[in-house]
């Protein structure tokens, strides 16, 4: 089985064409990170003028795949573990990192980090992963049609 690892334009978290999505452009940070900024929509919201946990979550997991596709890698997420340290208000301007914080044969760890972006950068939320890196075998390469800033 072959696997299309190729961004595309609908994708709910970075996708420029999904009306539904977050839309959130995503850019290298470092040589081995990656970082985009977001604010926190109603529409994404669970309780009441909160953004919902699995959003949040979303954001950094899609922020852990492109610490590794900007270094032309493909992975998937193996597992992860979240810690949520403050409710994120909907209008809130965020800043969403990840990095690569060790590699053993196909696996990675990453760490990334939910902050308010701006001069208090507050910690919002953040989570450690290990992505499962995919073999070259199992792979189609196609072209990138995913909203990237380079």
């Amino acid at each position: 089985m072959s696997l299309d690892v190729s961004k595309n334009s609908n994708c709910y978290v970075c996708g420029a064409d999904n009306p539904l999505g977050l839309q959130v452009p995503f850019s290298p940070d470092g040589t081995q990170g990656s970082q985009g900024r977001y604010t926190a929509r109603a529409e994404h919201a669970g309780w009441n003028g909160i953004l919902h946990g699995g959003v949040t979550f979303a954001l950094m997991d899609e922020a852990f795949g492109y610490s590794l596709y900007f270094q032309d890698l493909h992975a998937v997420t193996a597992r992860a573990e979240t810690r949520f340290h403050k409710p994120i208000s909907v209008g809130t301007k965020l800043i969403v990192k990840a990095w690569v914080v060790k590699q053993r044969r196909r696996l990675f760890d990453l760490h990334s980090e939910i902050r308010v972006d701006g001069p208090e950068s507050t910690l919002l939320a953040e989570a450690d992963a290990t992505m499962f890196l995919l073999d070259k075998a199992e792979v189609t390469e196609v072209t990138d049609a995913c909203s990237v800033s380079a």
